[in-house]
């Protein structure tokens, strides 16, 4: 006669199900050959991945996240928070995101709502909620990750439970990310399992992956079967560049090619370039000089393998530009009572000023003696990150090649004259058939109508215009005949009209059907594409009625904000609606993706 198993954990005891079979199966395993059965997740917890993406970048990690937590056993459900409700989160037991901020501290487009009711004093507390957030910025833009450390903040205040720390990322993701997922799989097990975990640590600074300099590139990576990344660049021979811009014109702006046939790389019309930049080297010199060092010291950047001083400055490190974290702790450090008066919250404005035109020389020339050893200096300056241009070529058009258009950052400022890190590379401290280390970054929100009859409006002012030259010769290219309005604007008709050559051509063939531009020193009342749209308003709204789909791309902090209060404008007037009706109209356009931002 067999025995009946008496189980070790009875039914009344504090643990669920799941958690007493795991228990039960553990103690039997102690006292006999059977192996114990694993906890089976999946049944207990469910997860809301949850996105907040501007390029593409946060949903594609979303997307690996959840593959890689159903293979843990758990039960992952993916959404974007476009279109998402507060309700919606509070109804969840656990909520992983992964929110990206753009412009000057943005939500991405469409996800702005969401938050704003999140933010409504009223809205009821989450405290069955647990959560984590992971935010993506780019350390260059002074308001870094600010939606995802404001969204992480919201929680909190409103009671929902942090499983983990929240990471800020810059432009390389792979190790914070990585980083993260790791914290976040090792809470969730915890949960899973029963055990007990620790309150989340404060939060670290973000971890990014190293960035790679044209020379510390062989010839031989662009032969390896990795495909091509931000990690993995492609060495691309730059093979043309001429100017677009004319005369006296108070901004170069130039037209690049890098020859990418037979690489194996791949992109779309819409899709952005990621340039690996490296600093000056006379400027790199000039630093060096300063602090009296040679440049073959060894130091670490991040967590990479030593290097020397002189690799760090050229490749790794930012030096042209100071901010206020620089600030605070080079005057830390040297004791700088000028700095640190700086510092201060009602200096706020006069801090600003000062870290606007000036870099690392500036500071060690005003306040020197204050570095004593390399690795200070490394400790203080924030990584060398990748440009990332619109790409203005089309791969059916422009077989092999990818081309860019890039205006070049130049200025004066005390004494010394100065520019953009990648765009004075492009334009003076590199030839012709020499190679660049560049990889392509997708923008799946940023792609051709799905429909060949759709009209297309096209808003891009100086190199915004970039994505919609792709556009337009990739539409020609494929036979489309929906109609084709642009908007371009620039200072001057002579000397700043992009690529008018093509677009006339265009317009005389009749694929470009409108062309409006605006050029904004022309008269004595500048104008901008925004009044340009206004004055065609009841045309721009016709076009909206026959299904237009409308396309932004330029600056953000301005030109874009701009360009919707024009829309918002135009869609209130000519459709005789209220304020709230036309937002709700525009809001409409986002939803059924028709209307779509590239802006930076």
């Amino acid at each position: 006669m067999t025995e009946q198993c008496v189980p070790f954990i009875p039914e009344n005891a504090p643990f669920s199900a799941e958690q007493r079979a795991w228990l039960n199966g553990l103690l039997a395993g102690m006292f006999s050959s059977a192996p114990a059965p694993t906890v089976e997740k999946s049944r207990s917890l469910r997860i809301a991945v949850l996105y907040a993406s501007q390029s593409g970048t946060a949903e594609g990690l979303a997307r690996k996240l959840a593959k890689e937590l159903k293979s843990q056993g758990y039960t992952p459900s993916v959404s974007t928070l476009v279109g998402y409700t507060p309700a919606a989160l509070a109804a969840e037991s656990y909520a992983l995101i992964l929110a990206s901020t753009y412009g000057d501290g943005d939500a991405p487009d469409g996800v702005q709502p969401f938050y704003e009711q999140l933010c409504l004093e009223h809205f009821p507390r989450m405290e069955k909620l647990s959560y984590a957030v992971f935010a993506l910025g780019d350390r260059h833009y002074e308001h870094f990750c600010k939606f995802g450390a404001e969204l992480d903040t919201k929680l909190a205040a409103l009671g929902a439970n942090p499983l983990c720390r929240r990471i800020d990322s810059d432009v390389d993701i792979d190790a914070p990310f990585t980083e993260w997922k790791q914290d976040v799989l090792a809470r969730l097990d915890d949960v899973a399992l029963g055990r007990a975990h620790k309150a989340p640590a404060k939060l670290a600074e973000p971890t990014s992956t190293k960035s790679l300099a044209v020379e510390s590139v062989s010839a031989a990576d662009n032969t390896r079967e990795k495909p091509v990344s931000r990690d993995n660049p492609l060495l691309a021979p730059l093979v043309e560049r001429r100017p677009l811009t004319r005369g006296q014109s108070s901004k170069v702006t130039l037209h690049l090619s890098f020859a990418v046939e037979g690489s194996g790389l791949r992109y779309e019309s819409g899709d952005s370039c990621g340039v690996i930049p490296k600093n000056d080297q006379n400027l790199v010199a000039e630093i060096l000089q300063k602090l009296r060092f040679n440049g073959n010291e060894k130091v670490v950047v991040g967590k990479s393998t030593p290097t020397t001083l002189h690799d760090a400055l050229s490749n790794h490190l930012v030096i042209t530009r100071l901010s206020r974290k620089v600030i605070q702790e080079y005057a830390t450090r040297g004791k700088c009572g000028t700095l640190l008066e700086l510092l201060t919250p009602d200096q706020q404005v006069h801090l600003e000023r000062y870290v606007y035109d000036r870099g690392l020389i500036d500071l060690l020339s005003e306040y020197p003696n204050v570095i004593e050893e390399p690795g200070d200096l490394v400790a203080i300056l924030p990584k060398l990150t990748p440009r990332l241009y619109s790409i203005s070529s089309s791969p059916l058009v422009h077989a092999g090649l990818i081309q860019l258009t890039v205006a070049v950052v130049r200025y004066a400022s005390h004494n010394r004259e100065r520019g953009g890190v990648c765009s004075t590379l492009l334009a003076d401290r590199i030839s012709v058939a020499d190679k660049l280390p560049l990889y392509i970054q997708p923008n799946k929100k940023f792609k051709l109508p799905a429909s060949s009859d759709a009209p297309m409006i096209m808003i891009g002012p100086g190199t915004g215009i970039a994505p919609f030259r792709a556009f337009l010769h990739e539409r020609r290219a494929l036979g489309h005949r929906g109609k084709n309005w642009l908007f371009f604007g620039s200072r001057s008709e002579d000397t700043d009209f992009l690529y008018r050559e093509e677009l006339d051509e265009m317009r005389a063939d009749g694929h470009l059907t409108r062309l409006d531009t605006a050029f904004s020193r022309a008269q004595e009342d500048k104008v901008y594409v925004q009044d340009r749209m206004l004055e065609n308003g009841p045309v721009f709204w016709n076009w909206l009625q026959e299904g237009a789909s409308v396309y932004v791309c330029g600056d953000a902090s301005r030109m874009a904000k701009d360009v919707d209060a024009a829309l918002r404008a135009i869609v209130q007037k000519e459709g005789t609606m209220s304020v709230d009706a036309a937002q709700e109209f525009v809001s409409s356009l986002k939803d059924q993706h028709r209307y779509h931002r590239d802006v930076y």
